[in-house]
């Protein structure tokens, strides 16, 4: 078992020679970038890893690992690694809502081992993110970090060029892979179109610490009032917290009372540990951001294959990015090892596969905003008469299954219009609060 050292990574540490050639150039050692990193590596490749920050950030999301992705991260053998580091298993869900008793909602708890095909693991971002990048080092990885002028430009071969620690460097590797995430600069570069959907409400996540009387093995999802709560304890009386509020609100968490205003939003009725988290203590920051999910027209390039964010994400309110990720990064690893010529085909179902993924996620965090986080009378109404749809018809939750053991395992119809309409009411992508 490699034992990394998980502080940040000096420049002594890092294998400083770069190949001009190698086999695969990374661009971006956030969660994807840097477990691809370590597969192709630990495949004997030579990779080159390119990163335009010195300190990996808290970016208050990506921090769930839900079954399936859990999955996904043992087919890459990472998951025992990440436990060893102290990677938090979640025993339990609980879905809170005004329209229901405590009693009624703990009485439809899942218990992850017994309804899933795993247990979902906690992971603290930046701490995750420097554990990959040590044991892709450990691995033969050359690690840049602080680069800066990057461009990359699709062919056969490919070209990176950049400068880092005052010299300038132009690469010709095999393959480039872009994991620059969601503001990320390869998707432009080799000429990706990027599209997304309209903005439905905002959401904003914040770690927490002294939350000790928070159930170590809970996960709590709630909405009451203008108020739509997640939580994911990480142990040692540390919580992920998430919130989602009207759009209209758009200073709520603005300013140095942000944090405040944040904890303050969780003062619930319907969820019995509320105020543990209201009495915490802000451990990051907490950044609003829209809630939608954004796509490129087709995430491979001559020379080029983007994965992870970068090739676009899902609407974080299901928590499906780490996950996305580590599948990204299995199949695109497959499709190199698998054969000794690359081309774009080698891609192929890498495409159809992760096109299908993220329409069938598309769907269900869609149908999650609605039944979750539509606000005022107009957005309380519907969410109450999708409450009472789903308690009459139960077959009407299975789309939200998806979040837990993989879209794929669902059939079809359940993410059709004709499916999700009598969820709803009417089409989903309508006019809706």
């Amino acid at each position: 078992m490699v034992k990394p050292q998980l502080g940040q990574l000096e420049a002594e540490q890092l294998n400083t020679q770069i190949n001009l050639n190698p086999d695969v150039v990374i661009v971006g050692a956030g969660i994807a970038g840097s477990a691809l990193a370590y597969v192709l590596a630990e495949a004997g490749l030579n990779i080159v890893q390119l990163e335009k920050t010195l300190q990996h950030k808290d970016v208050v999301r990506g921090e769930w690992l839900a079954p399936w992705g859990v999955l996904e991260a043992t087919q890459l053998g990472l998951t025992d690694i990440y436990e060893t580091e102290g990677a938090h298993r979640l025993a339990r869900h609980i879905s809170y809502s005004e329209f229901l008793s405590r009693d009624e909602a703990e009485a439809m708890t899942f218990e992850m081992a017994r309804d899933f095909p795993e247990v979902p693991l906690c992971l603290g971002h930046p701490r995750t993110c420097n554990l990959l990048n040590s044991i892709a080092v450990e691995s033969g990885v050359t690690l840049c970090r602080g680069i800066t002028r990057l461009q990359v430009a699709p062919g056969k071969p490919p070209t990176v060029d950049f400068e880092w620690e005052n010299l300038s460097y132009s690469l010709m590797p095999r393959w480039v892979v872009g994991a620059d995430g969601r503001n990320g600069v390869v998707a432009r570069q080799i000429g990706c179109v990027t599209e997304h959907d309209q903005e439905h409400h905002l959401f904003s996540g914040m770690l927490v610490e002294n939350a000790y009387d928070w159930p170590e093995d809970l996960q709590v999802i709630a909405t009451e009032g203008d108020a739509n709560v997640l939580a994911f304890p990480q142990g040692e009386g540390r919580v992920r917290i998430y919130l989602g509020w009207p759009k209209e609100d758009r200073t709520r968490l603005v300013g140095p009372e942000g944090p405040k205003h944040f904890l303050e939003s969780w003062q619930l009725e319907c969820v019995p540990h509320s105020a543990v988290i209201t009495n915490a203590t802000p451990a990051s920051p907490c950044i609003a951001y829209p809630n939608f999910d954004a796509w490129v027209d087709t995430p491979v390039r001559e020379g080029v294959v983007l994965i992870g964010d970068a090739a676009g994400r899902n609407d974080p309110i299901i928590g499906q990015g780490l996950s996305i990720s580590h599948r990204d990064v299995r199949l695109v690893r497959d499709a190199m090892l698998g054969e000794k010529d690359w081309t774009t085909d080698i891609f192929n179902d890498y495409l159809s596969e992760r096109q299908e993924r993220m329409s069938r996620l598309r769907t269900v965090a869609r149908l999650t905003s609605l039944k979750d986080s539509a606000f005022g009378e107009t957005g309380r109404k519907m969410r109450h008469e999708i409450h009472e749809r789903i308690a009459k018809n139960p077959e009407l939750a299975t789309p939200n299954a998806a979040a837990f053991i993989g879209p794929e395992v669902l059939p079809a119809d359940v993410f059709s219009e004709a499916f999700t309409r009598q969820i709803v009411g009417q089409p989903i992508w309508s006019d809706l609060p």
